[in-house]
């Protein structure tokens, strides 16, 4: 049985642009219930400025408030230096960035073109190395822009070369609005396994916009990735995107992984049961499908054959 990772974003990706803002307490027992349902990576916060996305200000009392584990990451999103030395400060010491695929989209969203951005990281990288710390990239919109419209492949290879200089101990290609297609993920994950060493591993992060997520990590599963983002109850949603639905539900991809006969170390019914209790929390119904129609369904007596 093989071993796929599953890292659940909806501390930070999840919750960065929902309209309630919940208090640090809750999103503290969030984690709490993530980790104790088997979860071993979390994107519990990002680094970024408070004014912008206030959901994300208490980042220093979350890392402050965690009781860390030492099987568990806890991730920090920063997407500058400033927010790096902040994250340092607080006692992050597992970093993701982020880059664009596309120099429309990194203005829009960290007000960086792909050349800044990547300077950053190339500034940021050896900086958590010195510290011992993990360095991660994701680059967003790596399967389609919603300002400069269909990402060549070649243009993401490009920025992956270019990352992967600065080693990075993972690298995350992005379906940020949710419009990519299995055979596209195929072949843009089989170009970029060819394109950077072997040692910087591979993830996925799909947004279910268009009800293509699952089977593009099928697809993806098929070419050898084996870490994936996704969002408790599939929280989220870029907001670039029109009338987007979240990241792809955890506990679907769960559902996926266990009745494929991969191992995840994750307890399906406690996963669905933090989909509900978050539900609560947010007075929404999450949009993930495990998480109403249940884990495999018990046979009831006298019912089939």
């Amino acid at each position: 049985m093989q071993d796929v990772e599953l890292v659940d974003v909806g501390p930070r990706d999840g919750l960065q642009s929902d309209a309630v803002i919940l208090p640090t307490p809750v999103k503290l027992q969030l984690i709490e219930r993530l980790i104790g349902a088997g979860v071993r990576a979390v994107e519990v916060a990002s680094f970024v400025n408070p004014k912008k996305v206030p959901q994300m200000a208490d980042a220093e009392a979350i890392y402050a408030g965690l009781q860390r584990r030492e099987a568990v990451r806890y991730i920090g999103l920063v997407l500058n230096r400033k927010g790096f030395d902040r994250a340092v400060a607080a006692g992050c010491s597992d970093f993701s960035m982020v880059t664009a695929a596309t120099d429309e989209f990194g203005r829009s969203n960290q007000g960086m073109t792909i050349s800044e951005s990547l300077a950053v990281w190339a500034d940021i990288a050896p900086r958590a190395r010195a510290i011992q710390a993990r360095a991660e990239l994701t680059i967003s919109v790596s399967f389609g822009c919603p300002f400069a419209g269909e990402v060549k492949a070649d243009r993401v290879i490009e920025v992956t070369k270019e990352a992967a200089r600065s080693n990075p101990d993972a690298i995350t290609l992005a379906d940020t609005i949710g419009v990519a297609v299995p055979n596209q993920v195929h072949d843009l994950f089989q170009r970029v396994r060819a394109a950077v060493p072997e040692k910087i591993a591979l993830r996925a992060h799909f947004h279910n916009t268009r009800n293509m997520a699952v089977a593009n990590v099928q697809a993806a599963l098929d070419v050898g990735v084996r870490s994936f983002d996704a969002s408790v109850g599939g929280i989220g949603g870029c907001p670039f995107a029109p009338n987007a639905t979240g990241n792809v539900a955890s506990e679907d991809l769960l559902y996926l992984f266990s009745r494929s006969g991969y191992h995840t170390g994750i307890d399906l019914d406690r996963l669905i049961a933090t989909a509900h209790w978050l539900g609560e929390q947010l007075n929404k119904t999450m949009p993930s499908m495990v998480s109403r129609a249940g884990a495999w369904p018990k046979k009831r007596e006298g019912v089939g054959s």
